[in-house]
């Protein structure tokens, strides 16, 4: 990729063409999505200007006119996948109806796009699809009667949850490709052991959970339930000690600068 410019750059604002010369071959979009089709098919780690470039069928450095840094091409990435989202004219006043659908949707867009674990930064809450992210999630929490940091910290906590989800279940399914013999193969073995091991009478707390109620069904059950249990606790007036998030320079507003090193603070950012 070119150089850094010496003075900070939004690409949003940078011009996809000068005034001058012919009109370009192609457009900032066709260069991302280009870059989108890649990254789907082959990873983030295959995608290059030179792969963009071939894809396209034009020479590289041509591509610098339209995208000068891997960094801008990443957020432009970001942003074509977040208008994904599939958001009605106006909220529908059920504000928890309205997070849990946007969680899913969430979910769905990072298993479509898996590479988009692995670019999220906190630079991109802003672009122009993560901004209709937030003004949406900012007004589906319009009837919930908490201080307007809490709201973020909701939206970032909701996001963090799924982005931590996600994470682990693009490792558990990379683990399993590279095994020699079935997931369920594997779980059955394990559970034997486990079931062995309690047998032992070392565990006693272990045993009696286990011997009243049984684990979720599945993914599907495991992550419904985190996010109704995430949402129920916004419901009864907040986490604990989460009143300073309205407070100037609290936890919310740092989080509205996108992924810290926790996944709670990934999270205004959209997939």
């Amino acid at each position: 990729m070119a150089g850094r410019a010496a003075e900070p750059e939004v690409i949003w604002t940078r011009p996809e063409r000068a005034g001058r010369g012919p009109k370009p071959a192609f457009s900032r979009q066709d260069v991302v999505a280009a870059a989108v089709r890649i990254a789907d098919a082959d990873g983030i780690d295959a995608l290059s200007m030179r792969r963009v470039a071939a894809d396209l069928g034009c020479g590289t450095m041509s591509l610098y006119n339209y995208v000068p840094r891997k960094e801008d091409l990443y957020e432009l990435m970001v942003d074509a996948v977040s208008a994904e989202y599939v958001l009605p004219e106006r909220p529908s006043g059920d504000w928890r109806a309205d997070m849990t659908d946007l969680a899913h949707q969430t979910r769905a867009i990072m298993h479509r796009h898996p590479w988009l674990s692995r670019v999220m930064t906190t630079a991109y809450g802003f672009s122009p699809h993560a901004l209709r992210y937030l003004e949406w999630c900012l007004g589906c929490l319009e009837p919930l009667d908490v201080p307007g940091g809490l709201k973020m910290q909701l939206i970032a906590m909701v996001n963090g949850t799924v982005m931590a989800t996600v994470r682990n279940e693009q490792a558990i399914a990379e683990r399993a490709r590279g095994l020699p013999w079935s997931e369920e193969e594997e779980q059955a073995v394990r559970g034997a052991y486990l079931a062995g091991q309690v047998a032992t009478g070392r565990y006693p707390h272990l045993a009696a959970l286990l011997a009243e109620s049984a684990a979720p069904a599945d993914t599907d059950e495991i992550f419904a339930m985190t996010i109704a249990r995430l949402l129920d606790s916004f419901a009864a007036g907040g986490p604990a000690g989460g009143a300073a998030g309205g407070q100037a320079g609290g936890p919310a507003e740092r989080a509205a600068g996108g992924p810290t090193g926790d996944p709670a603070g990934e999270s205004v950012t959209p997939a």
